[in-house]
């Protein structure tokens, strides 16, 4: 018998996903600004796509490990929050280095090295850090109240991310240097980074004194987990052949949509250059306003994420929100096709930031639903299998696909808005199951 979990308060769900906010911080820092600063570096625009691969690469190697190992940890601190410790140490690191890469006097393929083993450590930690969150709610929050629990953790991430996007175009506006010598960052985004990282700090501070998480008989009592079943052994391959059929279907919806945002990630910065500043030379003043620009549609982008979160739970279908909120997005990315003014693009991307929001949320709500809580960290882990290997194919048919379109970024956001479309279409194959009825069957 499955002791159900009671209802928690709106502030106890609200420190549950806390910590997110300052490793989101960390993360729009990195999306927003890696293409630039390897572009800065010397990269050639053909070959950026390739820089992306290394970040989902280390997610899916990363994330089902931390899932799988927490799963079968018990401390003082807790199950989950020791990675939570261990990944944000290490990101507090990286984030003072890898703006610096050219700044040690390396040559600039050395420069290019540098920064590929820090983005590479910086993507292994944040993704160490941001597991546990997801986790959290799986472990502790009633069906009843997952779409909120991951609405809050919606609204954290695209605040933390609406923070990360700001910061340097904040930071030229009161005078730091947004100019660098040819090689370098500009001191605008070196210091958001060292900013993002004291933030980050806090943030982890904090999630240790608020969370508390369940001892392993309570959990067990919650999750319906006999003692045989706590004793069994279960490898992550064994899992992934046992998964439900809804961990497939959504994972097909994830394997188009997160394609679709590796090439927003990618692209963005030399689409807007080109189509807005008319500019696609690196060194120059107005592909750095450019890229601070960038900053600003993804911090719209983040607004527009946090309104449409608001929106989701009041569906109580779960299926047309969903593929309702991919369509926006799609709009928004081929919009950007036609629009040379800054400001309209602005409309653009609070399209994108409706299917942002559904795309960090009901997955998500969709999956803990249908699993059970003994290997809720595995699945989650493998889950992310689902975010990482569409960026990685992405990533790596980037270069090829863009001189086929021409070679011109703003082409590949045209080409994300068609994979949104198609993962709106994909919506339609997922069948949301609940476990108590799986398991009373």
């Amino acid at each position: 018998m499955i002791k159900n979990k009671p209802d928690q308060s709106f502030m106890k769900l609200w420190n549950l996903s806390f910590g997110f906010f300052g490793v989101q911080i960390a993360y729009a820092l990195q999306s927003a600004n890696i293409s630039r600063i390897f572009a800065t570096l010397g990269a050639d625009p053909h070959s950026l796509s390739y820089f992306w691969i290394l970040p989902p690469l280390m997610g899916i190697l990363v994330q089902p490990i931390v899932g799988a190992a927490s799963d079968r940890t018990w401390t003082r601190l807790g199950r989950r929050l020791p990675y939570l410790l261990l990944g944000a140490a290490i990101a507090v690191v990286v984030m003072c280095l890898l703006p610096n890469a050219g700044s040690f006097g390396l040559t600039v393929g050395g420069a290019m090295v540098f920064g590929f083993i820090a983005l590479m450590f910086l993507d292994t930690s944040i993704n160490m850090a941001m597991q546990p969150f997801k986790m959290l709610v799986g472990d502790q929050v009633n069906e009843r109240q997952k779409g909120l629990a991951y609405s809050i953790q919606s609204f954290l991430c695209n605040a933390g991310s609406l923070v990360g996007y700001l910061a340097p175009i904040t930071l030229t506006a009161i005078g730091v240097s947004n100019l660098a010598p040819s090689g370098q960052v500009p001191d605008a985004v070196t210091y958001s980074f060292y900013i993002g990282a004291a933030v980050l700090v806090l943030c982890v501070l904090y999630s240790f004194v608020t969370i508390r998480e369940m001892p392993p008989k309570e959990y067990a009592e919650y999750h319906g987990i006999s003692d045989e079943q706590n004793k069994e052994k279960s490898n992550m391959f064994k899992l992934l052949c046992q998964a439900p059929s809804t961990f497939w279907t959504v994972g097909l919806v994830q394997f188009f949509c997160w394609s679709a945002f590796l090439y927003m990630w990618t692209y963005t910065p030399g689409a807007i250059a080109d189509t807005v500043w008319d500019t696609t030379d690196t060194n120059s003043e107005a592909y750095q306003t450019a890229g601070n620009w960038v900053g600003v549609l993804f911090a719209v982008q983040a607004v527009g994420s946090v309104l449409w979160a608001v929106v989701i739970p009041r569906f109580n279908n779960h299926k047309v929100i969903y593929a309702l909120s991919l369509l926006l997005g799609a709009i928004g990315f081929v919009s950007t096709l036609f629009v040379v003014n800054k400001y309209v693009l602005f409309i653009s991307f609070m399209l994108v930031g409706c299917a942002w929001a559904a795309m960090l949320a009901l997955p998500f709500t969709i999956l803990t639903n249908s699993i059970s809580g003994k290997n809720m960290g595995t699945y989650l882990g493998l889950f992310n299998g689902t975010i990482c290997v569409p960026q990685i194919c992405a990533a790596a048919l980037g270069g090829v696909v863009l001189p086929l379109l021409g070679g011109r970024q703003v082409n590949m956001l045209v080409l994300a808005g068609v994979l949104m479309v198609i993962g709106a279409v994909c919506v339609c194959f997922v069948k949301e199951k609940y476990v108590v009825e799986r398991n009373s069957d």
